[in-house]
């Protein structure tokens, strides 16, 4: 025969004229709180709920799971980095970090459930792969640090993996004077001018305005002062740069100088690069306004027509010269690749080319880090045959 429950005696309390059993209990924090009900079986009931309650929220403290922790290590980081890059590593955690292992306890994880993890980015970007290797990382010597777990299954774990990027190529002088022929006139450019006349990025150009650009000083220059950024779709410029070097005045040349100056002849707005109502760009209007680059190139297009009620995929390949069929105001004219960031390569490549040092190079591009400027050093003054004849004859000679 069943045991029958005894339930405790407890004392009362008038509440509003309504007697009350009342019992109190410990929280998660230690605290004392107050439990009541109209009847010492209810009250009983509620107390055994709310110890099991309290009993799973301390285990889960203590032994939390994958995407318990990694919720509460993003939340940490909040305070510390910039919305965008909140934005990256929460998509980086959800999806290739908690869908994994989101439901596995800290303390169960070991590295091959890392390595099983990182499997499917083997095929992503090295950048990708490198950003939740870190990810990964950080909430295991966290939960080490915080003696969550006795031991960390990161100790060991390669960092390398996934494709490794594609290497940038500067854009030739042929290729520059195609890119500015075919956009005079058009929307993007000034933006194409900017970027390869003063090296700034694309954050820095959408976020200039008129009280950095100094056209009438001895020697004309750009100060960069703010950068850009789209929170849902919306710019948010502020004065917080990418790195401590990224604030840095540029000298600009005779050619960006005339341009400048013919744009701020016809602004309506503070900022140089503004939308109709003289407001800073949104990315996708900044979008549409490289579509007018992207439309007047030869890749190769992709395209869906019904016939017969089934949509067929078929590919189009433009070559130079031809004039788009629904519009034959767009010629084709470019017949290489070309992204915003390319800009401001050309123009360190073109610094680099041209022999100023690297020193001065790092500050013009607002390097914080000198590796950057060296390794397109290295790979603009060592691509050069004559100069590898020097140098080597240079070693040897006696």
């Amino acid at each position: 025969m069943a045991k029958k429950t005894e339930i405790p005696e407890y004392g009362t309390v008038v509440r509003k004229g309504t007697v009350y059993y009342r019992t109190r209990i410990l929280d998660v924090d230690g605290k004392q709180v107050s439990l009541y009900a109209t009847t010492c079986e209810e009250l009983y009931e509620k107390q055994l709920a709310a110890r099991r309650e309290v009993e799973a929220i301390i285990f889960r403290r203590k032994h939390p799971t994958v995407e318990e922790y990694a919720e509460k290590w993003l939340l940490m980081q909040s305070a510390k980095v910039s919305t965008a890059t909140m934005r990256g590593y929460t998509f980086a955690m959800k999806n290739h970090v908690i869908k994994p292992m989101g439901d596995m306890y800290m303390e169960e994880v070991t590295a091959d459930d890392i390595r099983l993890a990182l499997v499917p980015l083997s095929k992503k970007s090295a950048g990708l792969y490198n950003t939740v290797n870190m990810l990964i990382k950080s909430i295991f010597y966290s939960a080490e640090r915080n003696q969550l777990i006795e031991h960390n299954p990161c100790v060991g774990l390669s960092s390398k993996g996934g494709k490794a990027k594609k290497k940038k190529e500067a854009l030739t002088d042929d290729q520059v004077e195609v890119l500015v022929n075919t956009v005079r006139g058009l929307p993007p450019y000034l933006f194409v001018m900017i970027g390869l006349y003063s090296g700034l990025r694309r954050e820095e150009i959408l976020a200039l305005q008129w009280d950095s650009v100094f056209l009438d000083a001895v020697t004309p220059y750009i100060s960069a002062q703010r950068a850009w950024r789209s929170e849902h779709n919306r710019p948010v410029v502020s004065t917080v740069l990418k790195t401590k070097a990224a604030k840095r005045e540029i000298p600009i040349p005779k050619c960006l100088v005339e341009c400048l100056r013919e744009a701020k002849a016809e602004s309506i707005s503070e900022y140089v690069i503004a939308d109709s109502k003289g407001e800073p760009l949104a990315y996708s209007q900044f979008m549409r306004v490289w579509e007018y680059i992207v439309v007047r190139s030869t890749k190769e297009r992709t395209y869906y027509k019904y016939v017969n009620g089934q949509s067929i995929k078929y590919s189009v390949k433009p070559t130079l010269g031809m004039k788009q069929k629904n519009n034959p105001k767009v010629e084709y004219t470019i017949d290489f690749n070309v992204t915003p960031h390319q800009l401001r390569h050309t123009y360190i490549t073109n610094l680099l080319y041209a022999g100023v040092d690297p020193k001065t190079v790092q500050y013009l591009a607002g390097h914080e880090n000198s590796k950057t400027t060296m390794d397109i050093y290295a790979k603009v003054k060592y691509n050069k045959p004559e100069e590898l004849f020097d140098v080597v004859n240079g070693a040897f000679e006696r």
